[in-house]
């Protein structure tokens, strides 16, 4: 090596990897000083009110954004018991239920709240005829109008679908998000490893399924991606308090599962992910056999194309499965949680819900 090319190595190329070694340095301290700082917690800032609980199921009334545009039908937001309803209220900026308090609707939303031992034998019956329907009938009495709409995603929209199916006559317009209708499917490991699962040994030992269980259980269908690739990347954010915000406020709601009462556990797991009940017209609720076939309102169903919790040949059988003459079915490029908390479900998804809404509640 000649004497020219050790002095290039020995000077500049140091220099370089000095001042990249300190600019690394620079940016852990100021991700540091963002992370020490930020605050990131902001799940339900949209106004609301409590309007109705019972037992530890709650009913909140979001207070009107655009007083000029209101419609006349109210709207209810379901969300799953497995994960908590605040992903659709999660950031000022990206909250979903904002969205669509601006384009002009009425919105209440059901929170089930959090199980504890005493609950363990609330069955599907009790959550889906008892808290839902009550919420449905308390909505239907103080509004004063008989049919009112739903909004539901994930578990929710499997329920409420079970539900407008018995009570058509109290629901005028039903939207769909993310949610399973058909669970013999191959697309999704959640739904290959839950065929298999030991459910009345795992109710049995519980008595309430721990949160815990359901997140090793989500965790496990993208291990590598939700444990270690997300966390690598989130480094390179460390400095830049919007991408950082945005990534703990997910990151909280991921692992913030409520426990799932056994005995609902129990027959939700058997009856529809391990024997299909639903998709063939063999579930009963108690002693009322369900029939998709009685949903004859309008039905909006909205999938995510990259959804690998609920995949969408999951969920887009429900338009075949409805008596609805009148029925949407729309997909989006983005996953599970994106669907309801993103920069496109504000440009695109809640626009359309509310719009859909909208022209079928006047």
């Amino acid at each position: 090596m000649s004497n020219s090319s050790l002095n290039f190595y020995d000077g500049k190329a140091y220099a370089d990897y000095m001042a990249s070694a300190l600019k690394k340095q620079q940016k852990m301290a100021d991700g540091l000083d963002v992370l020490m700082n930020i605050q990131y917690d902001e799940r339900y800032q949209t106004p609301k009110e409590l309007v109705y609980e019972e037992d530890k199921m709650k009913v909140f009334h979001y207070l009107p954004v655009n007083k000029k545009k209101k419609a006349k039908v109210p709207t209810l937001v379901v969300y799953a018991m497995m994960n908590r309803p605040y992903i659709m209220d999660l950031q000022r900026e990206k909250s979903f239920v904002k969205k669509l308090l601006e384009e002009g609707l009425d919105l209440y939303i059901l929170d089930w709240g959090y199980p504890t031992a005493e609950d363990r034998y609330i069955t599907l019956e009790d959550y889906i005829e008892g808290y839902l329907g009550n919420a449905v009938d308390y909505i239907r009495e103080t509004t004063g109008v008989e049919q009112i709409n739903i909004l539901s995603k994930c578990q929710g929209g499997t329920y409420c679908a079970i539900y407008t199916s018995l009570y058509p006559e109290k629901v005028k317009n039903l939207v769909t998000i993310a949610a399973p209708f058909t669970f013999d499917i191959e697309d999704g490991l959640l739904f290959k490893w839950a065929k298999n699962m030991d459910v009345d040994s795992l109710v049995d030992a519980y008595g309430v399924v721990p949160g815990e269980f359901l997140n090793a259980c989500f965790v496990s269908l993208k291990p590598y991606s939700l444990l270690v690739d997300k966390y690598i990347a989130v480094i390179n954010s460390l400095d830049d308090p919007g991408a950082l915000k945005d990534f703990m406020s997910v990151e909280a709601w991921l692992f913030d599962s409520p426990g799932q009462v056994g005995e609902a556990y129990r027959k939700y797991m058997k009856d529809l992910w391990q024997e299909n009940k639903l998709a063939k017209g063999e579930f009963y609720l108690g002693e009322k056999k369900v029939d998709l076939k009685n949903i004859t309102m309008p039905l909006l169903n909205v999938v995510g194309e990259k959804d690998n919790l609920i995949p969408p040949s999951a969920a887009v059988v429900l338009n075949d499965m409805v008596g609805s003459a009148d029925k949407e079915l729309v997909s989006y490029p983005v996953g599970h949680a994106g669907i309801v908390a993103s920069g496109l479900s504000q440009r695109e998804v809640a626009p359309k819900v509310a719009r859909w809404l909208l022209e079928r509640s006047k």
